[in-house]
């Protein structure tokens, strides 16, 4: 995830003229503006679309899509993302997202997720987490 100029955390995104070009080739696009130039090395597809939704009052649609990286894919975006063109002006910096509960039953995800987060980048999250396996019914890994 990352953190957004508005101080809200939210995944990396933006409008798409599809008269300019599809939802994919956008997506891409924006991803390697707020990420950098690693994010060439994967591309996200049609594949990997899982919800869309609408914006209430407004004329707008949001699209998530889920893709999962490698280790090395990983470390190459966060070395590089100081680098792209909209860090320090849409996007603050990256965020690591705990995948684990603490003992206490709140440090880890739990607290995580007490952040405030831009539209519906925490549900999106959840979906996400649950899709790749990583989060079982609402629940995590306690250490």
């Amino acid at each position: 995830m990352q953190m957004r100029f508005d101080g809200r955390l939210g995944f990396p995104g933006g409008f798409v003229t599809l008269q300019n070009e599809s939802l994919e080739d956008g997506l891409n696009r924006e991803l390697r503006e707020e990420l950098g130039d690693a994010a060439a090395a994967f591309r996200v597809e049609r594949a990997d679309h899982r919800s869309s939704r609408t914006v209430s009052g407004r004329r707008i649609v949001t699209h998530f899509y889920v893709r999962r990286l490698t280790l090395e894919q990983l470390a190459a975006v966060e070395i590089g993302a100081p680098h792209a063109k909209d860090h320090g002006l849409e996007v603050l910096g990256l965020v690591r997202v705990p995948l684990y509960t603490l003992q206490d039953g709140v440090g880890g995800l739990p607290a995580f997720l007490e952040n405030t987060f831009i539209g519906t980048a925490r549900e999106q999250l959840l979906e996400a987490l649950q899709d790749l396996g990583l989060l079982k019914s609402g629940s995590v890994l306690r250490l």
